[in-house]
């Protein structure tokens, strides 16, 4: 029993310290382990699951919107990323460069891709000729590389797994549904998936990425109040086409330019499945994502057929989940801790006295609550349990985030609620640079979405007190 004590208290308690119940958690429910390279993470085979089972879905998703994958460079030319020169200028404090080849110098410099827009526009340029090879709907599922000065696993770190999409179009009307197209297939993925309640918006001129004309994004409030981008979707508009010169030759004959986009979604939002669902008795995976959907686990499987009847279940539960069974030599209740710790959705109990009473025990690791199942009804049970695990999930994220939602009409109720209560802030925006950084200044927040869906809270910007007109997501962000 002692040991088992000391497995929960290896787990600092979040509102104690968060960043350090984050890290517990990722190291102890062996998501990801440090490695001897500064600010890179060596993915755990749980953690690397979890990143799998994101993959497939989202790669099936894409897919059904008619995207295919394909896959650049790691290297890129500096003449090349010198292309575009708004691009380049945001990207030049994280990019890592290779200056010799074995043991001869480079004649010309090659960065670790950042990004791959550069190598897609050389690419689109050489095989767009005519209006006939429109549109292009091409994915890469690959690592970048930034060189950030300050991390954290899954949530910065130098060296990240993502996908990232890039596609051509004959109008800006194309281009500007695909971006919109792509940002709300996260949304679905996000809500629909992982059970994370996000808020749809546009990103202000001063955060869009670097180079484009518009960047939509999703925003997510993590447990200690702090919002997270989920994914963005960007429209280029034409910006690239021109500086890498892909044109095609229209039905009436005219050389034109493409319109390009650009949409990723990576590991980091692991590491907000950690902070939107955990606790502190470790991870709490969403039943979708989740590697392992139910563990079973023997009690007294020395005696003569528990074993037997653990294996039957487990038949028969292997063809509507994802199903593993601990017979090692651990004490239940270790084991219970540990499968605690990993987020396993459902644990399933079966030992002489279930087998007498024709029942197994089924646990929710959301609610800890305990349900005696009769054997003919198990799989009935652990799919409706499935469904309510995710939906209760969600809407407990949701309650959360609703409730760390704080409406402010001027700057001294702003500076009050950024100081005291961490959180979403709306509030009004009159549209230009200086008073957002002016707010960034005086409350340490910056702004995190315009979202589609405006509110109309009063008719003045709360930094200016001229005429509003954005109602915008303020807050502290990872």
């Amino acid at each position: 029993m002692e040991k088992e004590k000391k497995f929960v208290e290896a787990i600092t308690s979040m509102d104690e310290d968060f960043a350090q119940w984050y890290t517990d958690i990722v190291k102890k429910a062996e998501l990801a382990d440090y490695s001897s390279v500064r600010g890179c993470m060596v993915i755990r085979p749980y953690g690397y699951a979890i990143w799998e089972n994101i993959q497939k879905e989202l790669d099936k998703r894409f897919k059904e919107t008619g995207h295919e994958n394909v896959y650049m460079p790691m290297f890129i030319p500096e003449s090349l990323l010198n292309k575009e020169k708004e691009h380049v200028k945001g990207f030049a404090p994280e990019v890592a460069w290779v200056t010799q080849g074995g043991n001869e110098p480079l004649t010309e410099r090659m960065c670790v891709r950042p990004t791959s827009e550069t190598l897609f526009c050389e690419h689109f340029a050489k095989i767009v000729q005519s209006y006939n090879d429109l549109p292009k709907l091409y994915n890469q599922w690959c690592s970048v590389v930034r060189w950030e000065k300050t991390t954290r696993p899954f949530l910065r770190t130098m060296e990240f797994l993502w996908q990232e999409g890039h596609t051509v179009h004959a109008t800006a009307k194309e281009s500007e549904e695909e971006t919109i197209r792509m940002l709300n297939l996260y949304a679905s993925f996000c809500e629909d998936f992982l059970a994370i309640p996000v808020i749809k918006g546009q990103k202000t001129d001063k955060e869009k990425f670097a180079g484009a004309k518009a960047t939509y994004t999703l925003e997510a409030l993590m447990h200690d109040g702090k919002a997270l981008q989920a994914g963005t979707s960007h429209n280029f508009g034409d910006n690239f086409a021109k500086a890498f010169n892909i044109q095609y030759t229209d039905k009436d004959g005219k050389l034109k330019y493409v319109y390009e986009t650009s949409w990723g979604m990576s590991t980091r939002i692991i590491g907000a499945i950690i902070m939107v669902h955990g606790d502190d008795s470790g991870l709490v995976l969403p039943p979708k994502v989740a590697p392992t959907q139910v563990i079973i686990i023997p009690v007294s499987q020395h005696i003569e057929g528990v074993l037997d009847k653990a294996n039957e279940i487990k038949d028969r539960v292997c063809k509507i989940a994802r199903v593993k069974m601990d017979t090692s030599d651990k004490m239940p209740g270790w084991k219970y801790n540990e499968y605690e710790m990993k987020g396993v959705p459902i644990r399933l109990e079966i030992g002489p006295r279930d087998i007498q009473k024709n029942q197994v025990v089924l646990v929710r690791r959301d609610t800890r609550e305990k349900y005696f199942v009769p054997m003919d009804q198990i799989e009935s049970r652990i799919n409706s349990l499935l469904c309510d695990i995710h939906n209760s999930l969600y809407n407990k994220a949701k309650a959360i985030r609703d409730e760390k939602t704080y409406t402010v009409s001027n700057m001294d109720e702003f500076k009050e609620v950024a100081e005291n209560k961490p959180g979403f802030i709306k509030a009004m925006w009159c549209g230009d640079r200086e008073c957002e950084e002016k707010i960034k200044e005086v409350a340490g927040t910056t702004s995190r979405c315009i979202p589609f869906e405006q509110e109309h809270i009063s008719d003045k910007c709360i930094c200016c007190g001229k005429e509003a007109k954005y109602m915008v997501y303020w807050g502290k962000a990872y």
